[in-house]
This record gives structure tokens, sequence and C-alpha cells, in this order.
């Protein structure tokens, strides 16, 4: 693969309920997830496609035993390391936990882990189909709709969240803004020479620590009348943020946490 190790190489919604979230994400991003799951197949696993036809991520239907078990519906990023046994256990000696262990099928292998406060997310080991070695993955890109553009994390230790996305993914911090006293500085992530994204101390009205992916829509205004007429509830904005882009942060319906970003065409 041609990204950067520490890269985001996949983005996954989990969700209880996977046809009404694929008419959700279908409407306000242009996505085409489909709306029905495969007959026969062992588990709800549906891609998520783009205009151009590429996957951007998939969505998992969670089943009753993995929510008896702690799963509940939340957006969760994969990230690129070169031996998926080795990484989880330096999470782990680094404070990390494992919740999923390293599993192996025909695209790679993956497992979910948790940083030392809590986020989980994948740590993952792809295998290029025949044909494409070396092609990087495209689901982030800044600037183009329907890939996430943004990757933002709400963590409990903003100095220890730093030093551990450092160590293990080689993340890097260059620059800060300032936000006021209430809010602390919001820190940009340097990662393969541009920035992906950033880290904050998680706001008080922010439930949990977690990961935050903005997904890039064409008109932020229209995304949130659709957001809300199918169903999902929008808690802050649209706002502008640096740079001229507006933002919206929510719930979906199954009560995930999702944002978008975007530009007011109004």
């Amino acid at each position: 693969m041609a990204n950067p190790l520490g890269s985001f190489i996949w983005y996954e919604l989990m969700t209880t309920d996977p046809d009404g979230a694929a008419q959700f994400y279908n409407a306000i991003t242009g996505w085409h997830i489909p709306e029905h799951a495969s007959a026969g197949a062992p588990l709800d696993y549906r891609h998520i496609l783009r205009d151009d036809g590429k996957s951007n991520g998939g969505m998992l239907g969670l089943t009753p035993e993995m929510c008896d078990q702690g799963a509940h519906p939340c957006w969760v990023g994969y990230l690129y390391v070169a031996d998926v046994d080795a990484a989880i256990a330096a999470i782990s000696a680094d404070g990390g936990r494992v919740l999923m262990p390293t599993t192996t099928i025909d695209v790679g292998s993956f497992a979910m882990v948790t940083d030392p406060q809590g986020v989980p997310f994948y740590v993952m080991t792809p295998i290029a189909p025949a044909g494409h070695d070396g092609e990087p993955s495209d689901v982030y890109d800044r600037w183009e709709p329907g890939h996430v553009s943004w990757n933002e994390l709400y963590t409990a230790d903003l100095a220890s969240a730093k030093a551990f996305y450092a160590r293990h993914f080689g993340f890097a911090f260059n620059e800060a803004l300032h936000m006021g006293p209430e809010l602390g500085d919001y820190c940009f992530i340097d990662h393969g020479g541009q920035t992906i994204g950033a880290m904050m101390q998680k706001p008080p009205q922010v439930p949990v620590p977690g990961w935050n992916f903005y997904i890039r829509v064409g008109d932020i205004d229209a995304a949130k009348t659709t957001a809300e007429a199918k169903g999902g509830r929008v808690v802050h904005g649209p706002v502008q943020v640096p740079g001229g882009d507006w933002i919206i942060n929510g719930f979906d319906p199954q009560g995930a946490s999702f944002a978008l970003v975007g530009k007011r065409m109004a």
C-alpha cells in the first residue's frame, strides 16, 4: 500500500439498523450503500460506495450479541500498520486494550483496540486485490465530497493522547489553535506531509471520548436540512471554521455521532 504507515485507510459505521442507516447516509452524502443485506451472509456488512464506484468504508450491522458485549452505534477508523500482532502488543503494553483479536480475511488482517483513554479504533495490515498492488487508500481526502475530510479526536487526556498516537502512528503536532480557557488547545495532526485532523480535550457536553470523522458534502445547509428530515439530530452548527468551510455535528437516527463539512452555497 502506498499510504504512509499510520494513515487512516478505512472507516466503518457500526449500527443497530443497517437499512435505516443506509437510507440516512445515502440521502445526506450522496453515497450508495445497499439498502438491504446480501442474502445468506454470516454478518450484515455493506460497502459504502461513492459516485466513482470506489468504497469509502463499510457498514457493520450490530447483532444483539455484539450489543450485549458493549458494542453500540458509532464510527470507527482503521489505521494502517505493518504488522497487526506487533501493533496490538505494543498498544497493550502502552495502556491500550484489545477489544477484538487479530482476524485475517481476504483483504487483510485487522484487530480492534483502544487507546489508553478507552477510545476504540482498528489497526489493519491490508492485502491488495490482484492487480492493484501499490494503490493507495483514498477514503480520506481533504477536499473531495463523499470522502472523510477531517479526523478529530475528543480525548480525556490531551497530552497523553498526543504522545500515544505519535509513538504508534507517527502523528506530529506542529501547530495548535487556542480556543479559550474553556476548550483549550485544538492541536492539528500532521501525518504523511499533510494536516489530516486535530485533537482536543473532550468538552463537557460531549458524552464520551472518541474519534469524530467529518464527511465532506457539497452544500452544508442542504445536508443539515436533509439530515433532520431523515431523523438525524443536529446539535451544533452550521458554524464556520478557519479556511471558510462550515461544519455540523449531530447524531444519526441510530444514535451514532456524525459530522459533516462543506461550503455554504446560499
